[in-house]
Formats: structure tokens, C-alpha cells, sequence
């Protein structure tokens, strides 16, 4: 018996450098958008051969080489007259702009509207939400002046008392006639039983998952996740953020402490593509198609002066939508680059981007929080990090609690808002949707809102990133290298 045991492990010894190979050559021609991505994969086949091929299947999926959207069709041809109208006006020079801000970043915007179906708006009334008691005082508000339907799309929904909370007055509006779907992420609200949604679906409500498990405790799409957190309500108020459905996100979890966040309320026809991606997701987790009626996309009554674009972006696609607007806005500051993110693992093209900007003269500040909830994440973090400060780069460290706000702006002018990390998970795996602000009003409170979080932030230098340890050290370049797969 032991002489088979030792001739099966020498055989396998034998073979394992051919089978490594042949495992290796469809991830070097499959994954062929990043580079990091591909060497991640092929240190991982190296480290656990056949095993990190397995993971690769189960984790490595291409989702742009499918069709993951049976009706995008539908939806391209929908907004196609609308986005080559406004496209016309730009090239023409012919649109006319009630913010002179917004002429001044029409590249940005040309950008954003080619790229992602991303109508530039310009009559948005914004909200700007930092604390979650108030964000969901004014979303429970909205869902009771509710009148024809509400739909609700979040990465997590809690089972706990503000999941609760908010089910009852969905539920209440299902039983007065509104129509109510919700969708949620099938990783993202892991755990969390169907028997919270009973209620709702016998009063008429609609709940469905996306991209849930087809196998017991094996999902093959478990890498891809869809990370929006978005709700219109009535076709005219949208809401879109940092935000998840939980007692956590209103600084009830004492291991977490205080969340701060950043979340916007919407008034305007920007709500119109926050409704599209909706569509988009719905039919996809549900198999129903919304139809692109007036009571879904209804002409609004705002005053607002924001002009807004809503830009989505997902591994569906084999465009960076959401990261190439941050790289364009990087590119288009003159005085001040301001970040605040909870994970910070970036590619080449914004790593370079923000050490060039540095290197300009602007004034570049990164807002992470001290303590991240994913320790892999952190050290990979801190390793890039440590790559801005020598730049010039100034870092703060976020004490008050968990810091998890999307947010970048420039030159108090323009700003993003969203659901997008500045982390490859979010630009390339992560089905992601941001808002994009040009309005100096809007820029410059988002600013304010950043330097009054540096009151609560203690600010990392170089001097002090370079007394780390040794251990620490290499802690970080060993995250860094399986950063693209983090």
C-alpha cells in the first residue's frame, strides 16, 4: 500500500508543472482585461495548484463575454435618440448649460454620456445625507407620500429592527394599492431568511434575489455582486448611496460604532436613470420586464439647479465606466482632489493619476478609516497608501467610527457620490452605479462635509508610515499581491 501511495505522489510531482500549465493558459487568454488580475490568478495557481484553478471557475467568471441582459436591448434603444440628441449638442456645440461649472467639464460629461447611456440633467434638487437616522427618516418619509410604486434595489437588508421598520411601511403602501418590488443581493444579504419578506409578498409585494445560488452552498457567481443601492419612488424621488439596510448603518452595532456614510436624495429628471438601471437589475433577477411607460419615467416638476449624470457601471460590461470618470476628474482638477473611501486598493491608471496630480501642485487628500473591517483589505490598503504619501499625497485616518463614504471632488465644482470603492472589487467585479454633480453648491458642501470629518481623523505622514515593522511590512506586500482578486 505504501509503495502506490509513494507512486501516485511522485507521479503527481512529476505531472504537476504540466498540469500547472495547461490550468495557466486559459487564464492568460481568458482574463485579458488587467494584467494585475492575471498575475494574481496565476501566483494563486502557483501557491495552490488545481486548487487555485478551481477557485478561478468559481470566482474568475468573464461576465463581459455574456449576455447577462436579456432586455439591454430594450433599454439601448429606448435612451439611444435621447443620448445621440445630446451627444449632437455637444460636438455641436449648441446645448445650452445653466451652469457655466458644467461647460467648463463638458468632456467629463461628453464622457460619462457616451460611455454609460448617462443623460446629463439639469433640474435635480439634492439632498446630502451623512448620518443614517436622517437618511432613513427621509426614505420612510418618501415611501409613505408614495402613489404608484416603489422600487427598492440594496446590496443588504438586515433582519433586524431597521430591516423590519422599513418592510412594515413597504408593506403598508403594498396593502393601499402601491405597487412595491425590492430586489437584494443574494452575498450581500447572505442569511438573511425569506420569512422576512412574508408579509410583504401576501399583501402584493414582489422580493426577489439577484444572482442567487442554483446549488446548494455553491454559488458560481459569488464573485460578482450587485452593490447599488438605489429606490424610486413613483418615477420622481430617487435616493442613491453608501447606505445598506441595517441596525449598523445607524450606529447601533457596538463592535462597529458609529457609520458614517453619504447618501443623496433626489428630485429631477436624473431619477429617470436611476429607474433604467432598476429596470435593468429587476428583469434580471425576477425574469419581468417594467415597460418604458409614463408611469415609470413621468415628466417631473423641480426647480432644482444641480445638473447631475447617474453612471452605472458592472463586470457585464468590458468598459470601467465609474473608473475612468474618477481618472477623468483626477485629471480635470486644478486646486484640490478630495477622497474619502473605506477600501483603497486601485489600479495603475488612478494610482497615477492622483501621484501626477501631486505632483502638480494640487491639493490631494485621501480620507480612509483607521480600522477597515476586512484585515486582508486593510494591508493591501496601507501598502498603496504609503505609495501616495511619498508622492505628496496627504492621508487621514478616520477615528470617529467606520468610515465608508464613496465620495471624490474636485476644485469644489464637480463631485461623486455613490456605491463605487475605489478598490478593484467595486470598478471591476461589482455591479456599481454613482452619481456625478456639477455644482459648485453641491461640491462645495461635500467638501466641508470632508474637512469637518478631518476633526475626527488623525493624519498619517510619511514619517510615521515608514516606523511600521518589519512583519508589518511584509504583511502588506504579501496583500498587495492578491490585491486585484481581494
Amino acid at each position: 500500500m505504501q509503495f502506490w501511495s509513494w507512486s501516485i505522489w511522485d507521479l503527481l510531482y512529476s505531472w504537476l508543472p504540466l498540469i500547472n500549465l495547461l490550468f495557466a493558459i486559459p487564464i492568460i487568454f481568458l482574463e485579458r482585461r488587467n494584467i494585475g488580475v492575471t498575475w494574481a490568478w496565476l501566483i494563486l495557481l502557483l501557491l495552490l495548484p488545481v486548487v487555485g484553478f478551481l477557485l478561478y471557475i468559481i470566482l474568475g467568471q468573464n461576465l463581459a463575454r455574456q449576455k447577462v441582459y436579456k432586455i439591454k436591448p430594450k433599454t439601448q434603444r429606448y435612451v439611444r435618440e435621447m443620448i445621440i440628441g445630446q451627444a449632437g449638442k455637444f460636438k455641436r456645440g449648441s446645448i445650452k448649460f445653466r451652469d457655466a461649472n458644467v461647460q467648463k467639464h463638458q468632456s467629463l460629461v461628453y464622457m460619462n454620456l457616451v460611455s454609460s447611456y448617462s443623460l446629463l440633467t439639469q433640474n435635480n434638487d439634492v439632498d446630502i445625507f451623512t448620518d443614517g437616522k436622517k437618511k432613513f427618516d427621509a426614505l420612510l418619509e418618501s415611501i409613505t407620500e408614495a402613489v404608484d410604486h416603489i422600487h427598492m434595489l440594496y446590496y443588504k437588508i438586515g433582519n433586524d429592527k431597521l430591516g423590519k421598520l422599513v418592510l412594515s411601511a413597504l408593506t403598508q403602501k403594498a396593502k393601499e394599492g402601491v405597487t412595491v418590488r425590492i430586489s437584494y443581493d443574494a452575498i450581500g444579504s447572505q442569511g438573511v431568511s425569506k420569512a422576512l419578506f412574508q408579509e410583504l409578498q401576501a399583501a402584493g409585494g414582489k422580493v426577489y434575489p439577484f444572482f442567487p445560488s442554483k446549488i446548494p452552498f455553491l454559488n458560481l457567481r459569488v464573485n460578482y455582486r450587485n452593490h447599488r443601492k438605489i429606490v424610486i419612488i413613483d418615477g420622481a424621488v430617487g435616493f442613491i448611496g453608501g447606505f445598506n439596510i441595517g441596525d449598523e448603518y445607524l450606529g447601533e452595532d457596538p463592535v462597529i460604532g458609529l457609520w458614517r456614510d453619504t447618501h443623496l436624495k433626489i428630485k429631477g429628471d436624473a431619477v429617470h436613470r436611476l429607474q433604467m438601471q432598476f429596470i435593468l437589475d429587476w428583469s434580471l433577477a425576477s425574469g419581468e420586464f417594467i415597460p418604458f411607460d409614463p408611469p415609470f419615467f413621468p415628466e417631473i416638476d423641480s426647480d432644482g439647479m444641480t445638473s447631475m449624470q447617474i453612471v452605472a457601471s458592472g463586470p457585464d460590461s468590458d468598459k470601467m465606466q465609474i473608473r475612468d470618470g474618477y481618472v477623468k476628474m483626477i485629471f480635470e482638477a486644478n486646486t484640490s482632489v478630495f477622497i474619502q473611501t473605506p477600501y483603497f486598493i486601485p489600479d495603475d491608471s488612478i494610482l497615477n493619476a492622483l501621484k501626477i496630480a501631486a505632483a502638480s501642485g494640487i491639493d490631494v487628500r485621501i480620507m480612509i478609516p483607521r480600522k477597515a473591517d476586512h484585515a486582508l483589505v486593510q494591508l493591501a490598503t496601507y501598502s498603496y497608501i504609503g505609495e501616495l504619501l511619498r508622492a505628496g499625497v496627504k492621508c487621514y485616518l478616520y477615528e470617529k467610527g467606520f468610515l465608508h463614504a464613496k465620495t471624490i471632488m474636485i476644485d469644489a465644482e464637480v463631485a461623486s457620490v455613490g456605491t463605487a470603492n475605489l478598490d478593484y472589487r467595486s470598478l471591476m467585479l461589482n455591479f456599481e452605479i454613482n452619481a456625478f454633480l456639477y455644482d459648485p453648491n453641491e461640491a462645495a458642501e461635500l467638501e466641508a462635509i470632508f474637512e469637518k470629518d478631518m476633526e475626527s481623523s488623525t493624519q498619517l505622514t510619511w514619517e510615521g508610515y515608514q516606523r511600521r515593522s518589519i512583519f508589518l511590512r511584509l504583511s502588506e506586500s504579501m496583500a498587495r499581491l492578491f490585491s486585484p482578486i481581494l
